[in-house]
């Protein structure tokens, strides 16, 4: 089954602001809103600081630079220091709880993806590179931090300072104040409309970086079979391809990104000789209301004016990026998740092992049906053998009896349970799998075998590797059994992994045991140890075993020969020989 996605198609690509998305984090605001009313008023009051400084160098400029008043310039001068004081400390606050208060939004948010992905159906995953999961959950995530952390108290704060500053303004000179506008207000239109060329482009290098990522973690997973085809060098040109990608995409955000300097430097200057020269104009004309000092507030103010406009502008934008980087997230988090418990579902107990497929349709794609009107019963403590050829369905048919999937036709039942209506905790329990290439977690090799079944104490764990031989070389570690492993148990032969993953399912002890290629990876010596044990492990258990060597299958009850949809021979393998069929075929 293809992906509808790898890492040389571009994702789907949001470009607009979608408020919706944005809404949607008040969720993770509201538990804070104590926090952002105290937020709120160290800010007006940073705001209304921090605008009163300009106003005292007015007064040392007017009134002491002319009369010499020293005393008034100390008080000015400790009014500086005190109003510097507060500032700083109401910033260090702002910062600090605001930082503090992001970055719990962010794990929040980090727990609610994590713990979707943990139930969402296994068609999500099929559908999907791993990159492209991994990007969600790291860079699109951290993206956010920001957002979180400085643009909430940013915005409203550079709201307060436009406000408190346009009032400040208007008291020294409202014509003063009119020339800062029609300054500034077509700068922050040419302002706008370059964030909005940039802000077109993030979506594109997003896209790209997904590709990227996408890219290198399967090349990090598949490092041997790329080493060992001799991909070294195409791999490095494919990563340098879709790197260079990323990179010329970001180079055009940085181009248009450095325009913005020039383009504010421009008018800012422009409105400086403008207010000059209105000023000079106004004094020449007897207006005594202006002053050096009102000259140079005003300067000052329409920094303060100019500047927080000019933020307001990049935070749009980047909002712009945050919107896109929330709408992937949430995707993930609103995925419906498809496979999960009914309302009332039911506990499966004391399970016999009857399997029984009723007419059974399935397609992972639409139209492209795997298995069409597929029946078959299973008396419990029945050993049944899936062979055929690759992509006929055997694996399908395991997923179905797990709920990896669930059938879109027909029905598949435990004990006449449809598995729909089981818990899934329940039915995981009771069908336990082996699959073709175990994984090994990091940890020691007795938490390992303990994965399935916490509550199991080290004797029981050990007795399960005690049954598949598995102490030949667990014994060989210097930990033993407390022997600390590797991710993805680097270290280990393929065939040690499979022992361990064989002493998982002992000590879980289902009562439908599923093999899907189980004994593929071990050698013949080691088989011989395995089937042996088998047999005393799936005695009086009904079993499922999809499995290309013909040892392993020999002696099961029934033997599925799966092509074109359905069961095509059927019967004992000394009952399939002698027909000289499709079976014969395969074993020849």
């Amino acid at each position: 089954m293809a992906k509808r996605n790898t890492y040389f198609q571009d994702e789907v690509i949001e470009r607009k602001i979608d408020i919706k998305q944005l809404g949607r984090t008040l969720r993770y605001v509201l538990p804070h809103r104590k926090v952002l009313i105290f937020m709120s008023v160290l800010m007006l009051i940073t705001s209304v600081v921090s605008l009163i400084p300009p106003r005292l160098l007015k007064t040392i400029v007017d009134r002491v630079v002319p009369t010499e008043d020293y005393k008034l310039l100390a008080y000015v001068a400790g009014g500086l220091v005190f109003l510097a004081a507060v500032e700083i400390i109401t910033t260090f606050v702002q910062t600090r709880v605001m930082g503090k208060m992001g970055n719990t939004i962010i794990a929040s948010i980090r727990k609610d993806i994590f713990d979707r992905l943990q139930q969402l159906p296994f068609e999500y995953f099929d559908n999907r590179p791993d990159g492209k999961i991994v990007v969600r959950v790291t860079e699109y995530i951290n993206g956010l931090s920001s957002f979180f952390s400085d643009y909430v108290m940013m915005f409203s704060i550079y709201i307060v300072k436009i406000i408190v500053v346009t009032v400040f303004m208007l008291s020294l000179s409202p014509l003063l104040t009119l020339i800062v506008f029609v300054t500034v207000i077509p700068m922050m239109v040419l302002v706008c409309l370059l964030r909005y060329s940039i802000r077109k482009q993030f979506g594109q290098h997003r896209a790209k970086v997904s590709n990227r990522t996408a890219f290198l973690v399967e090349s990090i997973m598949g490092e041997q079979i790329v080493k060992n085809y001799n991909r070294i060098d195409i791999n490095e040109s494919t990563y340098k391809e879709v790197h260079m990608a990323s990179v010329k995409q970001w180079l055009k955000i940085v181009y248009r990104t450095r325009l913005n300097h020039p383009l504010v430097q421009v008018f800012w200057h422009f409105g400086t000789l403008a207010i000059y020269g209105v000023a000079l104009a106004m004094i020449l004309g007897g207006d005594s209301m202006i002053t050096a000092g009102v000259i140079i507030t005003f300067t000052s103010y329409m920094s303060n004016f100019s500047g927080p406009i000019s933020q307001i502008a990049s935070i749009i934008q980047d909002l712009a990026q945050v919107s896109s980087n929330l709408e992937q997230v949430f995707d993930t988090i609103d995925y419906p998740v498809s496979i999960k418990d009914k309302e009332n579902a039911v506990v499966l107990k004391d399970i016999e092992g009857r399997v029984d497929f009723d007419d059974v349709t399935f397609a992972y794609e639409p139209g492209i049906n795997i298995l069409e009107h597929f029946n078959l019963h299973v008396k419990n403590g029945e050993t049944i053998a899936l062979v055929g050829p690759t992509g006929a369905g055997k694996t399908t048919i395991i997923n179905m009896l797990t709920r990896f999937y669930d059938v879109q036709e027909g029905s598949v039942k435990i004990d006449g349970i449809d598995v729909r209506d089981a818990t899934l905790d329940s039915l995981r329990k009771e069908v336990g799998v082996l699959m073709q290439d175990p994984f090994i977690f990091k940890g020691t090799v007795i938490d390992n075998i303990r994965y399935g079944r916490l509550d199991a104490t080290d004797e029981e764990c050990m007795e399960a590797a005690r049954k598949i031989n598995g102490e030949r070389f667990i014994e060989k570690f210097s930990g033993g059994y407390y022997h600390e492993l590797e991710e993805r148990g680097e270290g280990l032969s393929a065939g040690e992994k499979q022992l361990i993953s064989f002493a998982r399912i002992i000590l879980k002890n289902p009562s439908v045991v599923v093999l899907d290629e189980a004994t593929s990876a071990i050698d013949t010596e080691t088989e011989t140890v395995i089937k042996e044990m088998l047999d005393i492990l799936l005695k009086e258990r009904t079993a499922f075993i999809v499995a290309h060597r013909l040892s392993t299958i020999r002696n099961a009850d029934r033997i599925l020969y799966i092509s074109n949809k359905n069961i095509a021979e059927e019967g004992t393998h000394e009952e399939l020989m002698a027909k000289k069929g499709l079976y014969y075929e395969l074993a020849r």
